[in-house]
Parts: structure tokens; C-alpha cells; sequence
């Protein structure tokens, strides 16, 4: 067995579990986010809305994708850089 099986061996039940919080906290931690979102826009005066957003929207995508929300537990593939 290499290094990357023994590692991944390892990680899975912290995958698991990080999958199952996700799951059960989603809707908080999204509010978090638009919460943190809101102050960060606030403080910069509207300059970098665009960018909060951007970066909230992508924030939220990923912790679907985190919590296999899409289809039934299977994640989602990453979204391809442009």
C-alpha cells in the first residue's frame, strides 16, 4: 500500500464526517456567509461587491458539493476554470 492509499485510508472518516456536518448545518453555515458577505461589503463601502458575491456564491457551491446535495450523494464535478 503507497503513502497516497495509507493517507486517503485515513481521511475517509473525516471525509465522512465533515460530508455529515455539512449536511446538517448547511442552511446555518450559508447564513454565516451572507452574514460575514454583508460585513465585509459594509466595511469596504460597496467597492468590491461584485467580488463578495462572486466569492459567497463559489463559498455556497462548494459546501454543496461538500454535503453531496446535488443528486442523491454523488458530488457534483468541480466547475471548470474558464
Amino acid at each position: 500500500m503507497g503513502l497516497m492509499d495509507q493517507l486517503k485510508a485515513k481521511l475517509a472518516p473525516a471525509k465522512e464526517k465533515v460530508s455529515d456536518l455539512a449536511q446538517q448545518h448547511g442552511d446555518k453555515i450559508g447564513q454565516g456567509l451572507d452574514k460575514a458577505a454583508h460585513a465585509v461589503d459594509a466595511r469596504t463601502k460597496g467597492k468590491y461587491t461584485d467580488k463578495i458575491e462572486s466569492g459567497t456564491g463559489k463559498a455556497k457551491e462548494a459546501l454543496d458539493r461538500i454535503a453531496h446535495k446535488d443528486d442523491g450523494g454523488t458530488p457534483p464535478p468541480p466547475p471548470r476554470a474558464s
